[in-house]
């Protein structure tokens, strides 16, 4: 079943991508309208949108999908249900699909809710308490989205259809289509996991790596980007923009922070995924939106490179993450080692791979924007960071030697993970300027001052040179004091978002529903009630069935009762 998936997603994938070119060229758009039924005067309309960004990402999302696939042949061998486990990442897909090709809110949230429900199956699939939870955070934050889309659908009600594409720019200034706005936006952050829905991003890490590979590059989380790359009108030069501005920043300041205290292998690649959603949110609320799809199909390609290459690592570390563990990689696994420095070579923008061209562009036109100190600190600062978690990274799992058990056998001999991670090795080298020559015809002349312009440079090198220190020399200021500890506990769990997620919102009602039980359920409430009732008809009951059992001087004194009662009524009469 995983070659026949590969071999015809991949040929839809380049289908699509040679017509999203033709599109992109000729400024060509088709918006097809398809009566499901028709029963008397209403009918239900299917609207699909086939434009060259629709299509472009919909070639993106069937490549990576595909090599995804193909790599899970190998990875889930072991599973004995691997069939399922290929339904379900087909399923998602398709779920995607629909959500990339809808202009219609109603179509949108049916691939929305599939994302929504696909993945929370997937999440949950090795079935331990750990997925359990994460699969339940997972889903529980995405349902505020959820709902918000639904809130979002029925203020569309003022309107003539649920199409918004009929009405993004003619009402775009009115109050109904700014309340609409809101609601995607609030949808969106929870999808892409903006603050201060962060936390359930890491804890989707439960499910297989090939899922991971799949949601944190061009699936799950990059559905709300997309969401609001369509509704880019409302956004820009609003005040809801310049809300999304500063917490999309922060997203990006957050995660690239906790990478630094993070030992989990892939937590570190999920935490890179959040700081990138933050950048993209960022510059989309700034109004380029072509530079946020940009960095999105970029960034899909590398993203998806990472999580291969640590699938492939864990295997070979028997199922361990903790990158202290690791060492010495490059001489066991050179070819694993080797796309996985690519990648991140990419993901810190290194000059003609995959994601420089969209980073350094993106924080060129922030270096040329009009833009407050406090954003302009949180792009470049971030940027650093990102150098610095990768460098440690390499620093922690490349260098030195094994601290694994000697049993291990590390080899690279996975080939057909190899082959998966390779069709992506060629994609992440050539991607970038692939793209950058498509979407932009006309390239993009940027006049900075010599210090603006050697600060991207500047930047990532401190940061790597940090990264290196704090791996090197051990600079964390984890002491025994209270207040280091608590500072650095603050910074490497997402400034608490976890806990607050979790036990900060089941605590209050868990110790009162406590309550309640000890109050009610086994208290006076059930004395007086459900007990007091049982034993008062028992009672009754036992009399009833003592009077019933066919006792002859039982009934002889009742005969006599009644004969006194009747002498009692008669002489209460005459008198």
């Amino acid at each position: 079943m995983c070659e026949i998936s590969f071999i015809k997603l991949i040929l839809i994938s380049f289908t699509f991508f040679i017509c999203g070119i033709n599109f992109l060229l000729n400024d060509y758009t088709i918006f097809i309208e398809w009566e499901v039924v028709s029963i008397n005067s209403m009918s239900i309309v299917m609207t699909f949108l086939f434009d060259w960004m629709s299509l472009m990402f919909m070639s993106f999302v069937l490549l990576i999908s595909s090599l995804v696939i193909f790599y899970s042949k190998e990875y889930m061998s072991g599973d004995m249900n691997i069939n399922r486990f290929i339904m379900l990442v087909l399923m998602f897909v398709l779920s995607m699909m629909l959500l990339i090709i809808s202009p219609n809110l109603i179509s949108i949230l049916l691939g929305w809710d599939g994302l929504g429900l696909v993945s929370y199956c997937l999440v949950i699939y090795f079935q331990n308490v750990k997925s359990y939870n994460a699969g339940m955070l997972t889903a529980l934050s995405n349902r505020i989205g959820d709902v918000a889309l639904l809130l979002a659908i029925a203020w569309m009600l003022n309107y003539g259809s649920w199409n918004y594409i009929f009405y993004l720019e003619l009402m775009k200034t009115d109050f109904e289509m700014l309340i609409i706005g809101g609601l995607v936006m609030l949808a969106a952050m929870t999808k892409s996991a903006q603050i201060p829905f962060s936390s359930w991003l890491p804890a989707a890490m439960a499910a297989p790596t090939p899922v991971s590979a799949l949601v944190h590059s061009s699936t799950l989380v990059t559905a709300g980007i997309y969401l609001l790359i369509r509704f880019n009108m409302l956004i820009a030069n609003s005040v809801m923009g310049q809300l999304l501005l500063l917490l999309s920043g922060l997203t990006m300041f957050m995660a690239g922070i906790g990478a630094n205290f993070e030992f989990d292998l892939k937590k570190i690649i999920a935490l890179s995924t959040l700081s990138q959603l933050g950048l993209m949110m960022s510059i989309l609320s700034m109004g380029y939106y072509k530079l946020a799809f940009f960095h999105l199909l970029t960034h899909a390609l590398f993203k998806a490179l990472l999580f291969m290459c640590a699938g492939a690592i864990i295997h070979n570390m028997m199922n361990s993450q903790d990158i202290r563990l690791m060492g010495g990689l490059t001489l066991h696994m050179p070819l694993t080692s080797s796309c996985l420095n690519v990648a991140n070579l990419a993901l810190c923008g290194m000059p003609f791979l995959a994601g420089f061209y969209s980073k350094d562009l993106i924080l060129e036109i922030v270096s040329l924007s009009y833009l407050n100190f406090f954003s302009f600190f949180l792009y470049f600062f971030s940027t650093g960071l990102t150098v610095c978690y990768s460098l440690r990274l390499v620093f922690y799992s490349m260098t030195g030697d094994l601290n694994c058990s000697s049993l291990n056998m590390l080899n690279d001999e996975g080939w057909v993970m190899l082959k998966g991670m390779m069709g992506l090795l060629v994609m992440s080298i050539i991607g970038g300027s692939m793209l950058n020559w498509l979407i932009f015809p006309t390239p993009y002349m940027i006049c900075l001052p010599m210090y603006l312009k050697w600060l991207t440079i500047f930047v990532c090198v401190s940061g790597g040179l940090l990264g290196y220190l704090i791996s090197n020399v051990s600079l964390y200021f984890i002491n025994k004091s209270f207040k280091n500890y608590f500072i650095s506990f603050f910074l490497g769990s997402m400034w608490f978002m976890p806990y607050i997620s979790t036990y900060g919102l089941i605590f209050s009602p868990l110790v009162y529903g406590n309550l309640v039980v000890k109050s009610f359920d086994q208290g006076w409430s059930e004395f007086f009630g459900g007990q007091n009732l049982y034993h008062t008809l028992m009672k009754n009951s036992q009399l009833n069935q003592m009077i019933q059992n066919n006792n002859l001087k039982l009934y002889l004194l009742i005969f006599i009762l009644w004969i006194v009662i009747l002498l009692l009524m008669m002489l209460l009469v005459k008198i």
